[in-house]
C-alpha cells in the first residue's frame, strides 16, 4: 500500500514545484521582517502594514508572485488576523480601527493573489475567522463604502475559494445575518462571478478530493457530509474508501521500538561506571579481598535495579497509548453495516458505536442516543461525558477536549448509549496519535549528571592508570621488588576509583525523591531530581498552579457609581469573607462628565447584611447573580460543596457573602421561575423569568399586582445593547419600589461611562458580566413562556444594574515563591490559555511581570507566537514572561525557543495535549490533581497539590542534591588524590612505601566510604536559593573544584609525608629507625595522620566555599555518626591485638597523637584560607544580576 501523504505536505510540494521567479526570495525576506515587526513594533503598526501593502502593490499584485513560502504565509495570516479584529469606541459603538481596516484589506489581497495564503486560511476554523475578521462590523449602516467594498471582497473570496468547506452564515453572527445579506445584494456582481475567474484553493487533486483532518466541532454535520462526499444513510462507497485510504494512510498508531527487559538490564550493566566497579570487584577478588568485592558488587546490583526500574517506567506512556487502540470497528459502507479492521477506517467513514465499545478514531457525532463517553485518558475526568450533535461556535483558538461535546475521540470508551459519527481524523492525526508521535519522537538522552559522571569516571581511570604506572615505573627503576611494587600500584589504582560514586549518586537522588514527596512533588525519573536543580526557567500554567483554580467575585460596580469588593471570595462558606465598599468622591453626574474615572475614597466600609440596611443596588446585583443562575452550593458532611459552572458558582458565592442567597429571595419574595433562556455564544446572554406566586409575603417584599421580573446577565456589550434605562441612585428605602419604579433613561454619556468602567475592570484581569433586569407584566410573561424559542421578547427594554467582575485569584504563597525564583536567578514564565489581560493582571500581582525591569516586562499572545518562526521567537529581546491564549503547539514552540537560547527549562502541564511539551522540556512537571494519566506518565515529576510553590521547593531540593554530589566528589577525590601524591612522593625519594597494601584498602573502607556517604544527606546551604543557576553543561568537577581538589589533596598528602620523613629521620621519639618494628610504627603514624585528616576533611566538605565556623559540625547527624564510626574503626585497628597484627599496625604513643593534632590545626588554617579566597573571587566575579545563567555553548 502506498504511503499516504498529509494534505499540508502535498500543498507544500505543490508550492515547491513552482519555479521561483526572480526576486521571490527577497520579497519573502521583506515579508518575514514585516511579520516580525508586527509583533515587535506595536506602536508603529501602521507603518509596518503600509510596508506590507507596498510589497503587495508593487511586487506581488497582478500575478507577479502567485506562490510564496507556505510557512511564511501561515505566520503572516497569524499576524494579520488579530489586527483585523482591533476595535475602538464604547460598548455599543465599536468601530474597526484604521490599522484593522488596513490589515483586513491586506487579508483580501493576499487571499486573491497568493495560493499558499489561501491554503493557510483553509486550515482555520470558521469560528476563528468569524471572530477575527468581524465582517459584520464592516457592513453596518454606519460603515464607509470602502469598508463595505472590502468586506464584500473578503466574503466573496472566501466563498469562492472554499465552496465545500465554508458557508457565509458560519462567518457571521446570527443577529447580523440581515446586514450581510444586504451587503451581498448590494455587491451581487462580486458573488455571482464565474468561479473560473476567482481564486481557489491549490489544485492538487488530493487536497481537492479530501478535506484536511480536523475536529470540525464548529461545523454542522450536514455540511461535513457534503465536504467528505458521504451519505449518512449509506456511508462511503468501497471505491472512495480505497482512495481515501491511499491518501490519509491507515488508522494505526505506530508502535514505538520496544526494548526488552534483558536489553534494559544489559544497558545498565554496560554503563561505564558500573563496568569500573565490576573491574574493581574482580581486582579485589584476585587480590583476595573478598569483603571489598562483595560491597562493590552490592553497589553494582543496587544501581542496575534502580536504573532498570526507572527505564521501565519511562516506557509506560507509549505502551499505554498503543494498547488503547480498538482492533475492530462497526462501519457503514455501500449501504451495509459491517465490522472491519479499525486500521482500514478513513475520514468520511460512518462509524456506529454502542455501549462498551472503544472509539476507533476521532469522530464528529451526527446521531446520539443517551451517549456518555469515558474520556479520562484524555481529560483526567473520571465521570462519563454526555455527548450531543450540536456544533460549537466558541471564541477560542483550541477548544478543550472536555468541551467538545459533539466529538468522540480515539481510545475513549462508550459508557452508555449508542451513536453514529463521521470519522474526521485517523492514525497519527488523532488526538492520541499526535501525542504518541510527539512522545516517541522526543530524544531520550542521558541527563547532564549522567554524562558528566561518565566522563569523570573515564578520566579517573586514565589518571589512575597513568599515575600508578608512574609509581610502578619509578619503583622498578630503583630496582625494588617488582611484585611488591605491582601490588602497591594495583591497590592504589583501586583506591583512586571512587567506588562509592554510583551508590552516593543513587542514594542522594533517592533521598531527594523522598524529601520532595514530603513537599508534594512526586518524582518519576530519578535523574530529574538533579536536573531540576539546574533549571533557569520555569514555564508554569496559570490556572490551578499559580492561581487557586476557582473563580471568585472580585468586585461589583453598580449604576449609582458604587464599588463593592469581596474578601475570601472563592470560599463557598458564607461565614468566611464579607463585602466592603469605598465611598465615591463624586456624584454619578460628576463621574460621567469626567474624562477619566474618579478615584474612590480611601475609607473602606463593611457593608451591612441586613435587608433594610444593605445598599439597594448591591441587593439588586445579588438578586440577579443568584436567581439568573443554575449553580448550587450546599453542605455535605459539614463541608460546603459547589456544583455547576465556575463563573456561576462565583456569582452565587458573591450573593451569599453579601448576606442574600437564592433561598433568601425565593422564600421572602415568594418567587417562582417561569422560563429560562440559556446562554449561547451568539447572544452572549442568559435570562430567567420570575413571578411572585405566593400571596402571603411581607409587605416589604411584595411586588405590585400583575408584576413579574426578568433577570439578565451576559457580556457587557450584549446587555447594554438591550437596555433602555439604568437603575438610578435612590433614597427610596423600599427595595421593591425601586425595582419596579421608574428608571433613568439610557444616554450616550452613561454608555460611555459604563464602557470606561468595564475597560478599567478588564484591565485588572477580571471577567466582566453585566447585570440587568426588567419589570414586566404577568400577561407579557405568558407570551414569553409560550414562545421559548424567541429569547428576544424577554431580553429587551432592560434596565442596567451594574457590572460584576470575577477572577481566579492568585494562590497564597505563590508571590513569595516567584520572588524566591527571581532571587535565585530563575525566570518564571506564565503560559496560559486565558485572555492576555487576565494573564498580565495576575502576573503583575505575583511579580512575574515587572514593568520597571526590561526582561520582565513583556507579554505575548498565542497568535503572535504563531506569526513568528522558531528562530525569530528564540531571538526575541526581551523574551516574554507571559504567554496568553496559547495552544499546545505554542507550548512546545516556547520550550524549544528557550532551550535554543541555552536555558534549562521546567515545564508544567495538565492536559493530554501538554504531554509533548512536557516530554521535550529538561524537566517535565505534571499536575497530580487536574492532570491526565498520559501527561503524568510523560512527566518527570508530578505535583500532588498542583501548587507552584511546590516546584520552588523541588528546585531547592534539586540544587541540594547536586551540591551533595559535588561535595562527595570533592571530598573523595581530595582524599584519593592525597594517597596518590603521598605514594608518588615516597616513590620519587625511594623510601619504603608509607602504607602496606592491606592498609591502602583499609583506608578506603573506613576513611572514604562512610564519611563520603554521609555527605549525600547534607542539609542545604542557607544561600542555596540566592545563587544563580549553574550552567546546564557544568560538570560535577569544574576548573575551580579541580583546583580545590588538587590543593586539598596536596595538603592532606603533605602533612603525612612530612611526618613520615621526620619519623624516618629519627626526629620523633618512639619512631626512630633503631626501634623494634620501626618501619611498621612509621607506617602506622603516617596512616593515622592521613586518616584523621581525611575524617576532618569530611566536615570541611559540608561546603566548598563556606567556612566550617558557619556551617558548623553538628548539623549533619549521619556525618557525625559516620566519622565517629571511622574514628573508632581506626582506633580499634591500631590498639586491638589480632586486628592490628592483621592490618600490620603498631600501637600509637602520645607523640603520635600530638603530631596528629598539629596536622589537623594546619589543615584547619589552610582550608579556611583557601575558602576565603574562593569567596573573595566569587564576590568579584559574579555581581548581582537577575538574568538567568545560560549554557555555555552557543546556538
Amino acid at each position: 500500500m502506498a504511503k499516504a501523504a498529509h494534505p499540508d505536505i502535498i500543498a507544500a510540494d505543490v508550492a515547491l514545484d513552482i519555479t521561483k521567479p526572480d526576486g521571490q526570495a527577497s520579497i519573502e525576506h521583506q515579508i518575514d521582517i514585516h511579520v516580525l515587526d508586527l509583533t515587535e513594533c506595536r506602536d508603529s503598526m501602521a507603518d509596518v502594514l503600509h510596508g506590507l501593502k507596498y510589497c503587495m502593490d508593487f511586487r506581488i499584485k497582478g500575478g507577479k508572485l502567485p506562490s510564496l513560502d507556505a510557512d511564511l504565509m501561515e505566520r503572516l495570516l497569524s499576524a494579520l488576523l488579530p489586527i483585523c479584529s482591533n476595535q475602538s469606541g464604547n460598548l455599543l459603538s465599536y468601530r474597526p480601527t484604521a490599522e484593522a481596516d488596513l490589515a483586513f484589506a491586506l487579508f483580501a489581497q493576499f487571499m486573491d493573489e497568493v495560493m499558499e495564503f489561501r491554503m493557510a486560511v483553509s486550515k482555520r476554523s470558521a469560528t476563528d475567522l468569524r471572530d477575527a475578521l468581524k465582517i459584520h462590523r464592516r457592513c453596518q449602516p454606519w460603515s464607509s463604502e470602502a469598508q463595505r467594498e472590502v468586506a464584500a471582497d473578503v466574503l466573496s473570496l472566501i466563498l469562492h475559494a472554499f465552496p465545500k468547506t465554508l458557508n457565509w452564515k458560519e462567518l457571521v453572527k446570527a443577529d447580523e445575518f440581515d446586514d450581510v445579506e444586504r451587503l451581498m445584494q448590494d455587491f451581487a456582481g462580486r458573488f455571482a462571478l464565474d468561479r473560473s475567474s476567482r481564486p481557489t484553493t491549490p489544485t492538487a487533486p488530493s487536497t481537492m478530493l479530501f478535506p484536511p483532518p480536523a475536529l470540525y466541532f464548529d461545523r454542522k454535520t450536514e455540511r461535513l457530509s457534503e465536504m467528505f462526499g458521504v451519505s449518512f444513510e449509506t456511508g462511503l462507497s468501497s471505491e472512495r474508501a480505497e482512495l481515501a485510504l491511499k491518501h490519509y494512510g491507515p488508522n494505526v498508531i505506530p508502535k514505538p521500538k520496544a526494548k526488552s527487559a534483558l536489553r534494559m538490564i544489559w544497558t545498565q550493566l554496560t554503563d561505564f561506571m558500573v563496568l569500573i566497579l565490576i573491574a574493581a570487584s574482580v581486582t579485589e577478588i584476585i587480590m583476595g579481598d573478598f569483603r571489598s568485592a562483595v560491597v562493590l558488587l552490592a553497589v553494582v546490583l543496587l544501581n542496575v535495579v534502580i536504573g532498570f526500574t526507572q527505564e521501565r517506567k519511562a516506557s509506560n506512556a507509549l505502551e499505554a497509548l498503543v494498547t488503547l487502540t480498538a482492533p475492530q470497528a462497526s462501519v457503514l459502507r455501500d449501504g451495509v453495516q459491517q465490522v472491519i479492521d479499525s486500521s482500514l477506517l478513513v475520514p468520511g467513514d460512518i462509524v456506529v458505536v454502542d455501549e462498551g465499545d472503544a472509539i476507533p478514531a476521532d469522530l464528529r457525532l451526527f446521531q446520539v442516543s443517551q451517549l456518555e463517553v469515558i474520556e479520562s485518558i484524555l481529560t483526567g475526568e473520571s465521570l462519563p461525558t454526555s455527548k450531543s450533535t450540536e456544533s460549537i461556535l466558541k471564541r477560542t483558538r483550541r477548544l478543550p477536549l472536555g468541551d467538545c461535546k459533539g466529538s468522540a475521540f480515539m481510545a475513549t470508551t462508550v459508557a452508555r448509549g449508542r451513536a453514529k459519527g463521521i470519522v474526521v481524523r485517523t492514525g497519527i492525526r488523532t488526538e492520541i496519535g499526535k501525542i504518541s508521535l510527539a512522545i516517541s519522537s522526543a530524544p531520550t538522552e542521558p541527563t547532564n549528571i549522567e554524562k558528566k559522571l561518565q566522563f569523570l569516571g573515564k578520566l579517573l581511570v586514565v589518571l589512575s592508570i597513568f599515575l600508578c604506572g608512574v609509581i610502578v615505573a619509578i619503583g622498578i627503576a630503583y630496582k625494588n621488588d617488582v611484585m611488591e611494587v605491582l601490588k602497591v600500584g594495583i591497590s592504589l589504582a583501586v583506591s583512586v576509583i571512587p567506588e562509592g560514586l554510583v551508590a552516593v549518586v543513587t542514594v542522594t537522588n533517592a533521598l531527594g525523591v523522598r524529601r520532595m514527596a514530603a513537599h508534594n512533588a512526586i518524582v518519576r525519573q530519578l535523574a530529574s531530581v538533579e536536573t531540576l536543580g539546574s533549571v533557569s526557567v520555569i514555564c508554569s500554567d496559570k490556572t490551578g498552579t499559580l492561581t487557586e483554580g476557582k473563580m471568585g467575585c472580585s468586585s461589583i460596580w453598580t449604576a449609582d457609581n458604587s464599588l463593592f469588593t469581596f474578601t475570601n471570595s472563592t470560599s463557598p462558606d458564607p461565614s468566611q469573607g464579607n463585602v466592603q465598599t469605598r465611598r465615591s468622591n463624586c456624584t454619578l453626574k460628576e463621574a460621567m462628565s469626567g474624562a477619566t474615572l474618579p478615584l474612590p475614597s480611601d475609607i473602606i466600609v463593611d457593608v451591612s447584611r441586613t435587608f433594610g440596611e444593605a445598599p439597594a443596588h448591591l441587593l439588586a446585583s445579588a438578586m440577579i447573580s443568584t436567581l439568573c443562575n443554575n449553580a448550587q452550593i450546599k453542605q455535605d458532611n459539614g463541608e460546603w460543596v459547589a456544583l455547576g459552572d465556575p463563573t456561576e458558582i462565583a456569582m452565587v458565592v458573591a450573593g451569599q457573602k453579601s448576606g442574600f442567597s437564592r433561598e433568601f429571595f425565593i422564600s421572602n419574595f415568594g418567587l417562582e421561575r417561569q422560563q429560562e433562556f440559556a446562554f449561547d455564544s451568539d447572544r452572549k446572554l442568559m435570562s430567567v423569568v420570575y413571578c411572585q406566586t405566593q400571596a402571603d409575603v411581607a409587605q416589604s417584599f411584595k411586588l405590585p399586582d400583575n408584576s413579574a421580573l426578568i433577570f439578565v446577565k451576559g457580556a457587557p456589550e450584549g446587555v447594554l445593547s438591550r437596555c433602555i434605562s439604568y437603575l438610578p441612585a435612590s433614597a427610596n428605602s423600599n427595595f421593591t419600589a425601586m425595582l419596579t419604579g421608574s428608571a433613568s433613561p439610557m444616554t450616550e454619556e452613561f454608555v460611555e461611562f459604563v464602557s470606561r468602567q468595564s475597560a478599567s475592570m478588564a484591565a485588572k484581569g477580571l471577567r466582566i458580566l453585566a447585570l440587568a433586569l426588567r419589570n414586566t407584566s404577568k400577561d407579557n410573561v405568558s407570551e414569553i413562556v409560550a414562545n421559548p424559542q424567541s429569547p428576544s421578547a424577554a431580553e429587551s427594554d432592560l434596565t442596567f444594574v451594574g457590572l460584576i467582575g470575577m477572577i481566579d485569584p492568585a494562590r497564597s504563597g505563590v508571590k513569595d515563591s516567584v520572588a524566591s525564583c527571581h532571587k535565585a536567578g530563575i525566570r518564571v514564565v506564565m503560559i496560559t490559555g486565558d485572555h492576555i489581560a487576565t494573564a498580565v493582571a495576575i502576573s503583575e500581582q505575583l511579580g512575574i511581570i515587572n514593568k520597571t525591569i526590561p526582561n520582565q516586562s513583556r507579554s505575548m499572545s498565542g497568535y503572535e507566537v504563531d506569526s513568528l518562526s522558531a528562530d525569530a521567537l528564540a531571538d526575541l529581546t526581551p523574551f516574554p514572561v507571559v504567554f496568553a491564549r496559547v495552544s499546545p503547539d505554542n507550548k512546545l514552540k516556547i520550550v524549544e525557543a528557550l532551550q535554543n537560547n541555552g536555558y534549562s527549562v521546567a515545564m508544567t502541564g495538565d492536559g493530554v495535549n501538554d504531554a509533548p511539551a512536557i516530554k521535550r522540556a529538561n524537566v517535565g512537571i505534571a499536575m497530580g490533581i487536574g492532570g491526565t494519566e498520559i501527561t503524568k506518565q510523560a512527566a518527570d515529576i508530578v505535583l500532588a497539590d498542583d501548587n507552584f510553590s511546590s516546584i520552588v521547593l523541588a528546585v531547592r531540593e534539586g540544587r541540594r542534591v547536586f551540591d551533595n554530589i559535588k561535595k562527595f566528589c570533592v571530598y573523595l577525590l581530595s582524599c584519593n588524590s592525597a594517597e596518590i601524591f603521598l605514594f608518588l612522593a615516597a616513590a620519587i625519594k625511594n623510601d619504603p612505601m608509607p602504607f602496606s597494601t592491606i592498609q591502602i584498602l583499609w583506608a578506603n573502607i573506613i576513611a572514604d566510604v562512610p564519611p563520603a556517604m554521609s555527605l549525600g544527606v547534607e542539609l542545604y546551604e542557607r544561600d542555596i536559593m540566592e545563587r544563580k543557576p549553574r550552567p546546564h553543561d557544568e560538570g560535577v568537577v569544574t576548573m575551580i573544584t579541580s583546583i580545590v581538589i588538587l590543593l586539598q589533596g596536596l595538603l592532606i598528602a603533605t602533612c603525612p609525608f612530612v611526618t613520615y620523613l621526620l619519623a624516618r629521620a629519627n626526629y620523633l621519639p618512639g619512631f626512630e629507625n633503631f626501634q623494634q618494628h620501626a618501619v611498621s610504627k612509621q607506617q602506622t603514624l603516617t596512616f593515622l595522620v592521613l586518616t584523621m585528616m581525611q575524617i576532618l576533611q569530611c566536615f570541611f566538605s559540608r561546603s566548598v566555599n563556606l567556612s566550617v565556623f558557619r556551617t558548623g559540625i553538628t548539623g549533619n547527624r549521619p556525618m557525625i555518626a559516620a566519622c565517629l564510626f571511622s574514628f573508632l574503626s581506626l582506633v580499634c585497628s591500631i590498639y586491638i591485638p589480632g586486628l592490628s597484627d592483621w592490618l600490620e599496625f603498631q600501637p600509637m604513643n602520645y607523640v603520635g597523637w600530638f603530631v596528629v593534632g598539629i596536622a589537623l590545626i594546619i589543615q584547619l588554617v589552610v582550608v579556611e584560607l583557601l575558602k576565603f579566597g574562593l569567596r573573595w573571587r566569587e564576590a568579584r566575579q559574579f555581581p548581582e544580576s537577575y538574568e538567568p545563567v545560560r549554557r555555555r555553548q552557543t546556538k
